[in-house]
């Protein structure tokens, strides 16, 4: 124990450091703090988009589903999340790096208006609130198991770690810390795997193997619950506000582009390996005289089946990918609501002083330097996001349903419009984006306190009793959700056509420029 804690003592210091010496590049500037000053090299955008995509919810939460419900049911994490990087290099990320974006709800702005702007932003945040939960979740039973504190105190400790870097160096501090988690979760992954295999073989248990595919056809395997999870994952990332920073951050289309391949090739490498081990893990465990009971799986195996240098290894990707995702959670939502729901904007194309706000006022900022006001606003703003990610990480102790269920909304809700305004902008109005924008993730919240379970787990968030969904309903409301969305862009976007002008984000040089040409 004490090599393992001392592992993870040296991860966690080596990451607030790293974090806090590149936080001098903010300078003041909002825009160094949300996008990195939009100038991140090929080797930092890839690595901070693979950093994104495997998080501790796609650890633990894919060793879990792989060890209860075979390997389609944990690898369908890092495989969406790989589709997803691999869709968004083929069809976006060089068009949204080109439009010259802070946030993700500013292209709902560009193109359909404010108020769509308004309702694109409390949908993502909401799911970013559960996105944020789940990897407090993780973290805090591994402080708890490995550290000897609380499952809640634990909670609060990673969370104020995250929060103190991420409040100081922005996107730098999560893009410069994610080359860290990157290269400790890749050698992890690879050294885990090889020493399962040398030492005790690949047992698959009947039933549960990659090769039996019944569990994507058949739904008494599962088969609705996997699709949605890599269905969700796989589209819904795509509009998901700290992974869409990155690509921004990207010093040009083509760096954006090729970082989205590196790190869906990455993504799989990684994360595969972890479905692979769990299926071997309750064998390994019983021969060895061990039950994991409610503890993640992952975490037994971590204790008793391998050496401590292995262990602490993997321990440290695990915090190391905990760290990462939070706290592109917390920068994420919190420059949303500063700058999209709070409508605070600074002059991007202004040649004066990049601490002058749009309104003219400079405010004092942290650390000894001025800050514009939406830097300003947006550090603030980062203490009740992440006291609402505490908040939900004790109330819903599950790591890979709150992960998926956060895409979920996002994809119910926000990905339709996106995908019109970009590729059939003619047709995509401001009342078909906010008709499938209400419809899609209204839909989807509903069904949610509808159905007993999401993506297996029990819904002990909000529930209500009825008897017209039962637990096989589960991974349905997924294709639903987004069906109900997509159908009401169409109808809406059809009858109104005529009617509402059609704006082109392309055509707006600038950032502040709302649909329909008038500057705020």
């Amino acid at each position: 124990m004490s090599v393992i804690l001392y592992g993870l003592a040296a991860t966690i210091v080596t990451m607030m450091a790293v974090g806090f010496y590149v936080a001098k590049k903010v300078n003041g500037d909002s825009i160094n703090y949300i996008v990195a000053g939009r100038g991140l090299i090929l080797p930092l955008a890839a690595a901070t988009l693979m950093a994104q995509s495997l998080d501790s919810n796609a650890t633990l939460g894919n060793t879990d589903l792989a060890a209860g419900f075979g390997f389609w049911a944990g690898a369908a994490l890092p495989v969406g999340l790989a589709l997803c990087l691999f869709l968004t290099g083929l069809f976006f990320a060089k068009p949204m790096n080109r439009l010259n974006l802070t946030t993700l709800p500013d292209f709902y702005r560009r193109k359909y208006g404010r108020t769509a702007e308004i309702v694109a932003s409390i949908i993502m945040s909401v799911a970013y609130a559960f996105l944020l939960a789940g990897n407090l979740v993780a973290g805090g039973y591994l402080f708890q198991i490995f550290v000897g504190t609380s499952f809640q105190l634990g909670v609060f400790i990673i969370a104020g770690l995250v929060l103190a870097y991420t409040v100081a160096g922005g996107l730098f501090s999560v893009a410069y810390t994610d080359v860290l988690q990157a290269g400790v979760a890749f050698i992890g992954s690879i050294a885990l795997i090889v020493y399962v295999t040398t030492n005790y073989g690949i047992t698959i248990p009947s039933g549960m193997g990659p090769t039996n595919l019944g569990q994507l056809t058949d739904p008494s395997q599962g088969a609705y619950i996997n699709l949605a999870t890599i269905v969700a994952l796989g589209l819904g990332d795509i509009v998901a506000i700290d992974f869409m920073e990155r690509v921004f951050a990207a010093d040009s289309p083509e760096t954006a582009q090729k970082a989205c391949f590196i790190g869906a090739a990455g993504t799989l490498v990684i994360g595969v390996p972890f479905s692979v081990v769990a299926l071997s893990a309750n064998p390994i465990l019983a021969s060895l005289g061990v039950e994991a009971g409610n503890q993640a799986v992952l975490y037994t195996l971590l204790q008793n089946a391998v050496p401590p240098w292995l262990a602490a290894l993997v321990l440290a990707g695990i915090v190391a990918a905990s760290f990462s995702t939070s706290d592109g959670a917390i920068l994420g939502t919190s420059a949303v609501i500063a700058r999209n729901i709070g409508n605070i904007r600074v002059d991007e194309e202004s040649t004066a002083s990049p601490a002058a706000a749009a309104d003219g006022g400079v405010d004092e900022g942290f650390f000894g330097s001025e800050s514009d006001k939406l830097l300003t606003v947006t550090r603030l703003m980062s203490v009740p996001i992440t006291l609402l990610g505490v908040f939900l990480a004790i109330r819903v102790s599950a790591t890979g349903m709150l992960l998926v269920l956060a895409f979920d909304i996002m994809l119910a809700g926000a990905f339709v419009p996106l995908v019109m305004g970009l590729y059939w902008s003619d047709i995509a109005t401001t009342p078909a984006a906010l008709g499938s924008m209400i419809a899609g993730s209204a839909t989807r919240l509903v069904i949610f306190v509808m159905v007993p379970t999401t993506y297996a787990y029990e819904n002990t968030l909000l529930y209500i009793p009825n008897d017209i969904f039962t637990a096989a309903f589960d991974g349905l409301p997924t294709f639903i959700a987004a069906a109900v969305g997509l159908v009401a862009f169409l109808v809406i976007a059809f009858v109104t056509k005529d009617d509402y002008p059609i704006y082109s984000v392309e055509k707006q040089s600038n950032p502040n420029i709302v649909a329909g040409g008038e500057e705020d």
